[in-house]
């Protein structure tokens, strides 16, 4: 399976093609527009987010709700649509890259001078199209009883050390909270945090961490390095706009733990004699870039928004003076929107090695091997 994603944020809309689909899976778009909504909300967000209603509409690949086997073509239309592509707008050039955005280094790789012709395709609008085809894979995955959700865990200073039992806790917990925590102690200070960037013009960025759940033992391979879930899912998420940093379990704590200390040792269940279990989950589900069968933990940091009311100082670069960084409507934070996308982009990571797995042509065939191996476990 492959997919692409095609529009600018300003455009006419965003466009997602999916090849490779299995046929016999059934989509609705309703918990695809859902998806679009979480990915909308969240504490933090700019006035962008109450402007636009994010609705997919498919127009290729499914008939009556099941999916054909050919391409999936999904389109969500922009509301804020401001740039043409066979007639002039009227919008000024902007000439001052922002500092941490794609602005300055777009420049130097195209040679264009109104940075627009940049941020359009850069800005994380384009994450919609993504979190579309995200929605997709996750109800395939629904069929093998696989879960995802997400949590943040710190907001510029604050943080929770509040680890949740299963995607299950994390969903319950989540749902009450304004900014998906888990931790109703701290949610009010992180979103002070917030407050306090906003009321200074300022951004503010944090961490997240997504898990899932009821993924079999055996999705990548250790032969060779592209295969492995650890590289696809480290190569997505970092492909997110404003991910600067992933980590899988233990992730870095393992460069401060003895080997002794921080391996999961193997044991045998004292209720199944044939099942292999572990006590802890430190390599995150997985190890030697395969799935083992344990809970994927992945662990995401999310950088501050590079667009500032009170903005950094920058050069314009047609007129080689200084000024202060273009000013254009942004949000405060977008760590709980992150983890929406992240969630959907390990989707799609897990779906496509599920499918190298399994096979793609239609849903029966891939449930009879899932089901054979399975059990051969």
């Amino acid at each position: 399976m492959r997919f692409l994603t095609a529009g600018e944020s300003h455009g006419e809309a965003l466009v997602a093609i999916i090849e490779g689909f299995p046929k016999g899976v059934k989509i609705e778009a309703s918990f695809i527009d859902n998806e679009l909504k979480r990915r909308m909300a969240g504490y933090g967000r700019g006035k962008r987010m109450a402007i636009e209603e994010d609705k997919v509409c498919i127009i290729s690949g499914m008939r009556n709700k099941i999916t054909l086997g050919s391409p999936i073509a999904m389109l969500v239309k922009n509301r804020d649509h401001n740039i043409f592509t066979q007639k002039s707008d009227n919008l000024k050039g902007l000439h001052i890259p922002r500092p941490g955005h794609a602005d300055l280094a777009g420049y130097f790789k195209y040679g264009d001078k109104d940075l627009r012709n940049i941020l359009e395709r850069s800005s994380a609008r384009e994450t919609a199209a993504r979190v579309c085809v995200g929605a997709v894979c996750k109800q395939f995955l629904s069929y093998f009883d696989i879960k995802l959700a997400s949590f943040v865990t710190t907001v510029g200073k604050v943080s929770s050390n509040l680890k949740p039992k299963n995607v299950s806790d994390i969903l319950r917990r989540t749902n009450k909270s304004a900014i998906s925590s888990i931790d109703y102690a701290k949610e009010r200070l992180m979103m002070k945090e917030i407050d306090k960037a906003r009321e200074d013009g300022d951004s503010v960025g944090g961490i997240l961490e997504v898990w899932a759940e009821g993924v079999p033992p055996g999705l990548g391979s250790c032969m060779h390095f592209d295969t492995r879930l650890d590289t696809k899912i480290a190569a997505y998420i970092m492909s997110i706009p404003s991910v600067k940093a992933v980590e899988i379990g233990a992730g870095f704590d393992y460069a401060r733990m003895r080997g002794s200390k921080s391996h999961d040792s193997i044991f045998i269940s004292e209720n199944n004699v044939h099942k292999l279990k572990r006590k802890t989950n430190n390599s995150g589900g997985i190890e030697g870039g395969m799935s083992n069968g344990d809970t994927l933990v992945v662990r995401i940091g999310v950088k501050p928004i590079p667009t500032l009311v009170n903005s950094l100082p920058s050069v314009n670069i047609v007129s080689g003076r200084k000024e202060k960084a273009s000013v254009i409507r942004s949000d405060t934070c977008v760590v709980e929107a992150a983890g929406v996308i992240s969630e959907n982009m390990i989707a799609i990571a897990i779906v496509e090695s599920f499918l190298d797995k399994f096979g793609s042509d239609t849903l029966p065939e891939i449930k009879r091997n899932y089901n054979r191996y399975i059990k051969g476990l």
